[in-house]
């Protein structure tokens, strides 16, 4: 549900796909059982949970985003971060010293597990209520409700206490818009024109068709590929 959780989750992905990608050795990190490494991680509000590794070690998950995170550090130093990369890996060792010093309140405008403990925490306190009591099971369910008028999520956004990735005018933008420098562009110039003209069309992530007599089709196969000349004939006799 957080934006900022989101945008860490994506920023430090994409920072250790590049690492893969430039061939940085790494540490085996591969996990003997994901799937159970993932729950019992997920039910440690303490971090400290031991889980074993493919090759017999047993870390935490702290300890491996420990691992991740030098390695990333050393090489933005070798390449030269750029400032969003800068500021992901601040937000990231911030988000660690946190978990490490057992103070999960200084991310509760960032993190949902965080916010939602809070929020849980404060409600049963206020009605006497034990954590198994169907209230706050019903609470837990009403943050991640997706309906902006009644997510818990949204209502703490809307008030202001959680943390904003993206300015709402840039995301009602980006519902009309598409990324200008990827084949959506192509997608988003070829349905607007199909629209404009009344014409009966198919598209999928690499097709572009339209539904005449001819089953006129174009692939696009590129995903960074913004203009195409094929699409450009297509367009011009709708």
């Amino acid at each position: 549900m957080s934006e900022f959780s989101s945008w860490m989750k994506v920023g430090i992905t994409d920072l250790v796909l590049r690492m893969v990608e430039a061939n940085t050795v790494m540490r085996d990190l591969s996990l003997e059982n994901p799937i159970r490494a993932i729950r019992e991680i997920s039910h440690d509000v303490t971090c400290r949970k031991k889980v074993r590794l493919a090759n017999g070690r047993e870390l935490t998950a702290i300890e491996v985003q420990e691992e991740y995170y030098e390695r990333t550090e050393r090489f933005l130093e070798r390449r030269g971060p750029d400032p969003q990369s800068k500021q992901l890996l601040q937000e990231w060792r911030d988000a660690l010293d946190a978990l490490i010093l057992q103070e999960p309140e200084r991310l509760v405008r960032k993190v949902d597990w965080v916010a939602k403990q809070s929020l849980i925490e404060s409600y049963r306190e206020r009605h006497q209520l034990p954590l198994s009591h169907p209230r706050v099971a019903l609470l837990d369910l009403a943050y991640h409700d997706v309906n902006r008028t009644r997510g818990l999520y949204y209502v703490l956004e809307r008030a202001g206490k959680m943390e904003r990735a993206v300015a709402e005018k840039e995301i009602q933008r980006a519902m009309r818009e598409p990324p200008q420098t990827t084949r959506a562009k192509l997608r988003g110039d070829f349905i607007r024109h199909a629209k404009q003209k009344r014409r009966d069309y198919t598209v999928d992530w690499v097709h572009l068709k339209l539904n005449d007599q001819a089953q006129r089709t174009v692939l696009c196969k590129d995903p960074f590929r913004s203009v195409d000349e094929r699409v450009e004939q297509l367009i011009a006799h709708m």
